[in-house]
């Protein structure tokens, strides 16, 4: 088992509870609610705070705030929770706070994901497995990103909003409306741009998956999305065709991105 290593100068309040192997540097401050499953590392200058709980091994680097009260006026002290899940890397100046009343309580980070520095995590969001948010990548309140999103680089994500599995933001982009399984959108004012072909690629899919999610997202162009998903619904669809039906048939009332005209 490995030895659990804290630093001198680190503040670990009554209650906090540390997880065999945990290592936490030098001037971190871990709150009486925090949970550091075995192998979690804290570099230095980390404040977890909350009712936070982090999975093994992930690590979080200098001067990261994780699980701070949130950045929402409704907020007034009530219960709230952060869960992170397993191996990810959340770098320096990274921000991930609890969730809200309003908004179910918890904010949830999956597994395996990269958090680059000065991204910021809102309350009640969910934010799936192998999630990467580039540097300065903001999300607001209320959002779901499912598994394999990336978000570009000084790129925001309006509250509310879902992004869809495998969907890439370019950088300096702002996300005001859902975001379609495998789409690539980008452009200050985001608009869908094809599909995410790299991404793609890098999942194995075949060709015959890519030309069927063309098709897909060339008969979405002609339409209403909604109306469009619930035609198809019922068809013979690929796997990933079905994770887009199912995506823009999901509970939302939003609008989705839609292709330039």
């Amino acid at each position: 088992m490995a030895e659990t290593k804290i630093h001198p100068s680190a503040v670990i309040e009554p209650g906090a509870e540390i997880g065999a192997g945990v290592e936490i540097g030098p001037f971190c401050v871990v709150g009486p609610q925090v949970r550091l499953a075995d192998g979690v590392v804290l570099k230095s200058h980390v404040v977890v705070t909350g009712e936070t709980s982090i999975g093994s091994e992930t690590v979080v680097f200098p001067f990261a705030s994780v699980g701070e009260i949130p950045q929402d006026l409704k907020f007034r002290g009530e219960r709230a929770r952060l869960e992170i899940g397993a191996r990810n890397r959340i770098r320096e100046y990274v921000t991930m706070n609890p969730g809200t009343e309003g908004g179910g309580g918890v904010t949830t980070v999956g597994d395996d994901g990269l958090f680059m520095a000065g991204a910021h995590v809102a309350h009640d969001c969910r934010i799936g497995d192998r999630v990467i948010l580039v540097n300065n990548a903001s999300v607001a309140g209320h959002c779901v990103l499912e598994d394999d999103v990336i978000v570009g680089g000084l790129s925001g994500v309006h509250q509310f909003v879902r992004i869809g599995r495998g969907a890439m933001i370019g950088a300096v982009t702002m996300v005001t409306a859902d975001v379609i399984p495998y789409g690539l959108v980008q452009g200050p004012r985001g608009h869908l741009d094809g599909l995410n072909l790299v991404g793609l690629k890098r999942r194995g899919a075949s060709r015959a998956d890519i030309a069927a999610l063309r098709d897909l997202l060339e008969a979405l162009g002609q339409g209403s999305f909604r109306d469009t998903a619930r035609t198809r619904a019922g068809t013979e669809a690929t796997s990933m065709e079905r994770d887009v039906l199912d995506f823009i048939l999901g509970p939302s009332d939003r609008s989705f991105l839609t292709m330039k005209s």
